[in-house]
C-alpha cells in the first residue's frame, strides 16, 4: 500500500510576534492557529509538538491494534498519551503511555506485542528522538 497525505502551514510576520495556521487535507485542522505563544508559553492554539505527539500516539495506538489482532486478540480499549520533549531547539524524547484493556491476555503478552508495536510503528521508525513506552494492561 502506498499513498501521500499533505498538511500546510502559513506565517505571517516575525518569528515572535508573527502567527500562523495548519490545516490538513482531511480538514480536521483547517487554519488551526499557532504562535510563539501556544508553542513555547500557554495559549489556545496548537503547535508542532503536540501534532507530533497526537500523530505518534495514533499511529502507535492503531498498531498495537494490528499487533493483537495477529496474536488473535481484541483490545477493548486502548489509551495512548504522547508526551513529547522539546529541549535545546530539538525534540528529544517522547515517552508513550499506553493503557490497554485486552480481553484473555496475560500482562507479559501485552507488554511484548506493545514493545514491539513501538518498534515497527511508522512514526517510531520516523523519529530519531528517545522513544520510551510505559504500557499497562488494565
Amino acid at each position: 500500500m502506498k499513498f501521500t497525505r499533505t498538511a500546510s502551514a502559513n506565517w505571517k510576520g516575525t518569528g515572535k510576534e508573527g502567527k500562523g495556521s495548519i490545516s490538513t487535507e482531511s480538514t480536521v485542522l483547517e487554519n488551526a492557529q499557532y504562535a510563539f505563544g501556544t508553542r513555547f508559553e500557554e495559549g489556545k492554539g496548537t503547535n508542532p509538538e503536540e501534532l507530533i505527539g497526537a500523530a505518534h500516539a495514533g499511529c502507535y495506538t492503531m498498531q498495537l491494534s494490528f499487533l493483537l489482532n495477529e496474536d488473535k486478540f481484541t483490545a477493548t480499549n486502548l489509551d495512548t498519551k504522547a508526551h513529547v520533549t522539546f529541549e535545546d531547539g530539538e525534540i528529544t524524547k517522547i515517552k508513550l503511555v499506553c493503557k490497554g484493556e485486552v480481553p484473555e491476555i496475560s500482562k507479559d503478552k501485552f507488554e511484548e506485542i506493545a514493545q514491539k508495536a513501538k518498534e515497527v510503528c511508522p512514526l517510531s521508525k520516523l523519529l530519531k528522538a528517545e522513544i520510551t513506552l510505559e504500557a499497562t494492561l488494565q
